[in-house]
């Protein structure tokens, strides 16, 4: 035990032990990541974790040689302040959705990570990185069932010469529990087409095909689709 708290007072392997334990901790948030196919992964959260480490260590050692004239949060500071550039890159828009905040905030997660190893805080910072594991794997779950994610969709409705009410159409979409957001109308004359466009926020597990069914009752339905937009 003496023997391990020797080496341990060493410059060189406390600098590697903490690279060592971010390095594990950024790789085991961006497996989880990868897993879910998300555009932030395995190489950008070690390099986040692993750097920050690095940076709160040079930030201690600069603080250090100053012989406590310096500041040694000065450079935690800026690494908190710069880590937001990144994580404004992994939220994405798609059409009316967002997404990709869970990824921001993970890089957030990371860089916090880092800093705390790089200072030496090492327990709390595992405890954190146990929190984050059991948020990304565990409560997401328990979300995903009691509060299912809404997303804006656009159902597209062809009917073919036929006046449509449009107060039982939009009455059978509420009553599957999609929201109606906005909504367009397009008719060719020549082909004798009605087209309608909603744009309607929806749980992923809606049933399409009791809706079309019911739909269909309304007027001669010539094709539909439904998809993320």
């Amino acid at each position: 035990m003496t023997n391990l708290i020797i080496i341990l007072e060493n410059p060189l392997y406390d600098c590697l032990l903490k690279i060592g334990i971010s390095f594990f901790c950024g790789g085991i948030l961006g497996i989880e990541r990868r897993s879910r196919q998300q555009f932030i992964g395995l190489r950008t959260l070690i390099l986040i974790c692993t750097s920050s480490c690095l940076l709160m260590q040079l930030s201690s050692y600069i603080a250090t040689l100053s012989q406590g004239r310096g500041d040694p949060a000065r450079i935690a500071a800026q690494v908190v302040s710069g880590i937001g550039f990144i994580g404004a890159g992994g939220i994405l828009h798609q059409g009316l959705n967002i997404k990709g905040l869970t990824s921001a905030a993970i890089i957030w997660t990371a860089a916090a990570l880092g800093l705390a190893i790089g200072a030496g805080f090492i327990v709390p910072a595992l405890i954190t990185f146990v929190v984050a594991v059991v948020v990304l794997i565990v409560i997401e779950k328990i979300e995903e069932k009691v509060f299912p994610a809404d997303t804006i969709k656009k159902l597209t409705l062809v009917f073919y010469n036929c006046k449509i009410d449009y107060e039982k159409l939009e009455k059978a979409i509420a009553d599957e529990g999609m929201s109606i957001q906005n909504f367009d109308i397009s008719e060719n004359l020549k082909n004798q087409e009605l087209e309608l466009n909603y744009f309607v926020k929806s749980a992923s597990n809606v049933d399409i095909e009791k809706l079309i069914t019911n739909i269909s009752s309304l007027g001669d339905l010539e094709k539909y689709s439904f998809k993320i937009k």
